[in-house]
């Protein structure tokens, strides 16, 4: 009897599995769908009964099933992207000078109305000066997207977001991020586009931390997101809403420069990073968590700077942690 009861568990357990894979990934979902429910249907009857014949047949399938999955569905840097993540950011070192491809500058007016301006920039990395964490959230606290800009004493920001890379007519799912709907990318981009279309134009709310980098570690993270990113460009990867996403990437690129970090929860719950950064004592210039928050809290500079040239400087206003002078 126990055993049935596992057996009837591990098939439901794999029909469920199996049902949103098919949903997600097959050529003609609902079809495929209906039959992999009514084989499930029919396994679990069976077993009631004590016929395995049903059983059987739901195993081969899952067989089947398995070897479609890592087999057929891989990612590929080969499909029609939307434009905005149309190009992959890749780069050089050559010395103290690290050129990056496919930089994006986007002006944008609206969601639907923008220039793209994918361009070559070359950093040097000997004034590489500051790393900011930025988050930029819609409406539930625990979930955020998280961003690192890092600054340069010639007055320069970089910002690499680690990025859903979607199709034309993707729409974003968290149950899709599970089951392979999309690709990763690490992106490059100005805080003038990635950071000022989130608040301006997505009417999203941001948050932006001076985080206290230990003596010697910032360079190897930026280069550890160039190097991702041309990793993604030679082999891509699909995102994953758990293992792969804009948070974990950043902790497993920080573990390197600094061995021993502690996993946590708000390494999922990406809002409430910053707490997690606070506890770590990588923060500084405030005396509280509430503090940081509404002092990191740029959404309102954002929106009223007009002049892009300045809007770096304007969003830091007041920011703990950072000179006024930046």
């Amino acid at each position: 009897m126990l055993l049935h009861t596992v057996i009837v568990l591990a098939v439901l357990a794999a029909a469920f599995w199996g049902t949103l894979a098919l949903w997600f990934q097959a050529p003609i979902p609902v079809i495929l769908a209906i039959i992999w429910i009514v084989l499930t249907i029919a396994a679990v009857i069976g077993l009631i009964r004590g016929t395995y014949l049903p059983l059987a047949v739901f195993a081969f399938a899952w067989v089947i099933m398995q070897a479609w999955w890592w087999l057929g569905v891989r990612p590929s840097n080969d499909r029609q992207w939307i434009p905005e993540v149309a190009e992959q950011t890749h780069g050089t070192i050559r010395g103290d000078l690290v050129t990056l491809h496919n930089v994006r500058n986007f002006d944008w007016r609206s969601k639907t109305d923008y220039d793209p301006r994918w361009e070559t920039r070359t950093y040097d990395l000997t004034q590489l000066r500051s790393v900011d964490l930025v988050l930029s959230s819609w409406g539930r606290p625990a979930i955020a997207h998280t961003m690192v800009s890092f600054g340069f004493t010639d007055g320069q920001y970089v910002v690499f977001s680690v990025e859903i890379r979607r199709k034309q007519g993707d729409k974003f799912s968290e149950i899709g991020g599970f089951f392979r709907q999309y690709e990763l990318a690490v992106l490059a981009s100005t805080e003038q586009d990635s950071l000022r279309v989130r608040t301006n134009v997505r009417g999203e709310e941001g948050y932006l931390y001076r985080v206290k980098m230990p003596e010697g570690t910032i360079r190897p993270l930026f280069l550890s997101y160039m190097e991702t990113a041309n990793q993604l460009q030679e082999h891509p990867r699909f995102y994953n809403t758990i293992t792969a996403n804009c948070t974990t990437i950043i902790y497993q690129l920080a573990k390197q420069i600094v061995p021993g970090l502690p996993l946590d929860y708000r390494l999922l719950l990406s809002g409430y990073l910053p707490e997690y950064l606070y506890e770590l004592e990588a923060l500084e210039g405030a005396d509280s968590m509430a503090d940081y928050r509404h002092a990191g809290h740029y959404t309102q500079r954002a929106r009223e700077s007009k002049d892009v040239s300045s809007f770096s400087q304007d969003i830091r206003k007041g920011v703990p942690g950072i000179a006024s002078v930046e």
